[in-house]
């Protein structure tokens, strides 16, 4: 199963009408024939990450996401849905998670030998 989550909050000047149209696209990109469960709303995270709602998807193998990643619907709703998103709130953030997990395996080495045993696996950066 792979799993895709997206928190996202819009950008300021959103009418709530725009609101609703985002939305009602990404539920219907998250129903796409290739998915096995997806939804849509609100974030109730930490508010001081600055999300307000999230998107998760759910296709059962790669086959899957590449059908849903070309999907018709997923393709229109793209154009409808990434202009209302507000720029990341912190575009560092990738870079301090990887500086964390970079010190967890300089005071853990054994765990960073487990961690680089695993193929394909990569701490962000």
């Amino acid at each position: 199963m792979i799993v895709n989550v997206l928190r996202f909050s819009f950008k300021d000047g959103t009418t709530e009408e725009q609101k609703a149209e985002v939305l009602a696209a990404m539920r219907r990109t998250a129903s796409v024939e290739s998915t096995s469960f997806g939804v849509v709303g609100r974030d109730v995270g930490d508010p001081a990450d600055g999300y307000t709602h999230a998107f998760l998807a759910g296709v059962e193998d790669l086959a899957a996401l590449e059908r849903y990643m070309y999907d018709p619907v997923h393709l229109n709703g793209d154009y409808e849905i990434l202009p209302r998103f507000a720029d990341d709130p912190d575009p560092e953030l990738g870079a301090k998670i990887g500086a964390i997990a970079a010190g967890k395996i300089a005071k853990y080495p054994d765990w960073g030998r487990l961690l680089a045993a695993i193929p394909d696996v990569k701490v962000m950066s």
